[in-house]
């Protein structure tokens, strides 16, 4: 028997027999761990697939309700309400966004002390976890590589917006009892970071064993290939679980208004503190933007990056706008095609 709580389920008082959760998602079938046990699941098509459902299609991470069939496919017929979730923006017009993780607790954004590290791409990815409901803490791998790393510490502590900035190395095991607070039982990570940054000898340090290939990196740019090729959920030995998956190399600025929001609040601050409330920061009495960029308060590059993602967010929204009124007009035309069929074979409907 498995304790479903284990793998980070909270009891809400209903009945925890029927609940499990993803581990590990391979095209239209899960696999799932319940009480029972590891079973496999797939998506009850009446619920999942009915004409204008609005279930959340399961990802890594979730806790479905399922009808458990230990001789062959169990049935999943809920998805719970997340807690926090990364998704992307469908490649097909017309659909919903793609959940690619959910339910995680903490967000490790992970940047390497070698060529890897940029500023920019960190505020990047800090929008984005803070924007998914879980916690980020930022790791500065590859400690082991460079003598002193003070200046890029105190660099990304001053755009991290509160979340611990912590220099580690695989390796060495340098900063790995740092991240103590973050690896408790039942917690759920997920990483996000370029190739090459050390994803893979992280878990393996934090694991104590090799749970996940390392690949070599290329001498000339320090780059790395993705060894991730399926979403899955494994279990430490500690008992702290990770999520990994190929998806998170694509997520993008995608509803993220919030995660800017709170990655760049002295941006808002100053925004907000402007003479005009339509602003436009470019020149305007007043300004309070430009007066910190000229003061030396606010860097030019930092300005420019919250510019570029909010734009691109503003963007992404506008599509998925477009896409909710296709799908909103397609639900229409098949309920109006199906009506019109109804009424032909009651005869209600005649060509004369």
């Amino acid at each position: 028997m498995t304790d479903i709580k284990e793998y980070g389920y909270i009891p809400n008082g209903e009945n925890d027999e029927p609940i499990a959760r993803v581990t590990a998602v391979d095209k239209e079938r899960f696999e799932l761990m319940h009480s029972s046990g590891a079973l496999h699941g797939r998506l009850k098509a009446s619920v999942y697939y009915a004409q204008g459902s609005d279930a959340d299609f399961p990802t890594t991470g979730d806790f479905v309700e399922i009808v458990p069939n230990a001789l062959g496919d169990s049935q999943i017929i809920r998805t719970l309400p997340r807690k926090s979730f990364f998704s992307r923006p469908d490649p097909m017009p017309g659909r919903r966004p793609q959940a690619v993780a959910a339910n995680f607790d903490t967000v490790f954004i992970l940047t390497s002390l070698n060529r890897d590290f940029n500023l920019r791409r960190l505020e990047r990815y800090l929008a984005l976890a803070w924007q998914s409901g879980a916690v980020p803490a930022v790791l500065l791998t590859k400690a082991d590589l460079v003598q002193e790393c003070r200046e890029q510490c105190r660099a990304a502590e001053k755009i991290a917006g509160g979340a611990g900035v912590f220099a580690v190395s695989a390796k060495t095991g340098q900063g790995l009892d740092d991240l103590a607070p973050y690896l408790q039982p039942r917690r759920t990570l997920v990483f996000l970071g370029s190739s090459g940054v050390g994803k893979s000898s992280l878990v393996n340090a934090l694991a104590g064993a090799e749970v996940m290939k390392v690949q070599s990196v290329r001498p000339g740019d320090s780059r790395g290939r993705h060894t991730t090729t399926r979403r899955q959920l494994m279990m430490l030995p500690s008992g702290v679980m990770v999520i990994d998956t190929p998806g998170l190399r694509q997520l993008g600025m995608h509803d993220a208004g919030e995660g800017l929001a709170q990655s760049f609040a002295d941006i808002e601050r100053l925004t907000a503190s402007c003479r005009f409330g339509d602003c436009r920061h470019a020149g305007e009495p007043g300004c309070a933007v430009r007066a910190a960029i000229d003061s030396g308060e606010l860097a030019p590059e930092r300005w420019e990056s919250y510019r570029k993602l909010t734009l691109e967010n503003r963007q992404a929204h506008y599509f998925e706008d477009k896409s909710a009124a296709l799908r909103e007009r397609r639900a229409r035309g098949k309920s109006i095609a199906k009506l019109s069929r109804r009424m032909k074979e009651s005869g209600e409907l005649r060509y004369e």
